[in-house]
């Protein structure tokens, strides 16, 4: 059996793989069941469905590393997590490396913000000088046990240095060492195909909603050369905006009853989690 990481590396080397953002396991199940090959797990997610709290940095690696965790062992097809800054300096890299591929991730993303980070889609970022960022991915590539986990290096530097500095920066992280890059909130679909043409290796897109990016199709980012497309927060955002119309509701009149058709009933949940009520047996997590 090849391990998830490298199917995971298959994948992307056949063709481009799309990846719904998850928060939770639950929404995980959901994603391998409708027919995907892979997932993402979203930092975003975690940090505003789990915790409350905006993506600034908040979570811990052990709250990451527990919540990726039952993401990654509840389903069979890859799942790469969002790793924020790394968790602290090279040697924080390393732990961090060391938690999540023990986790049973296929793989995560670095960024080369400074800490405290913050959406990669919002003004008022900083970046880290390229030095201390590369000294990250050597660490994150000297710490894997498994060398097909993969090591996305993520650059916010087209909102603080330009294009350019963006494209420099991906050359550089790739001569220390990363799979991938994630060039982060590009603002026009010529600049995803600049970005493309300019670096030969596997590329990640974010097509997160209400943020500086176009709302590129899938095909689009794949005819342009990306190799995955992430969905981070879709999800997360369609099913918060449900229950608050059912919560508004519920409010308004007491009662459930309009609603039932509308939700996912006992019985498909129990299929979703694998889950025999009668016989009173469960099959286990996908992992």
């Amino acid at each position: 059996m090849k391990t998830k990481a490298a199917r995971l590396r298959e994948l992307i080397s056949r063709s481009c793989v799309m990846m719904p953002g998850v928060p939770n396991a639950g929404i995980a199940r959901q994603v391998e069941r409708t027919g995907f090959d892979a997932l993402y797990v979203s930092g975003a997610g975690m940090a505003n469905a789990t915790a409350g709290v905006p993506d600034i940095g908040l979570l811990t690696l052990t709250e990451v590393t527990r919540l990726a965790g039952y993401i990654a062992k509840a389903v069979r097809i890859p799942a790469i997590v969002d790793a924020d800054t790394g968790f602290g300096g090279a040697e924080n890299t390393t732990r961090t490396i060391f938690e999540l591929e023990s986790a049973g991730l296929a793989g995560c993303h670095i960024e080369d913000q400074e800490f405290p980070k913050r959406c990669g889609h919002l003004d008022g970022k900083s970046i880290v000088d390229v030095e201390e960022m590369t000294g990250k991915i050597k660490a994150a590539v000297g710490a894997r046990r498994n060398s097909d986990f993969m090591v996305i290096a993520r650059t916010d530097a087209r909102a603080i240095e330009g294009f350019d500095q963006a494209v420099k920066r991906a050359g550089q992280y790739l001569a220390a060492g990363a799979d991938a890059i994630f060039p982060e909130a590009l603002q026009s679909a010529e600049e995803f195909s600049e970005f493309a043409k300019a670096i030969k290796a596997p590329l990640l897109a974010n097509m997160t909603e209400f943020g500086k990016s176009p709302l590129l199709s899938f095909q689009q980012l794949a005819d342009f050369g990306y190799r995955m497309v992430i969905f981070p927060m879709t999800a997360f955002r369609v099913a918060m905006k449900a229950s608050e119309a059912f919560l508004t509701s519920l409010k308004k009149s007491g009662s459930q009853t309009d609603w039932v058709d509308r939700m996912q009933t006992r019985e498909e949940l129990y299929d979703l989690l694998d889950y025999d009520p009668k016989a009173g047996t469960w099959s286990g997590f996908g992992d």
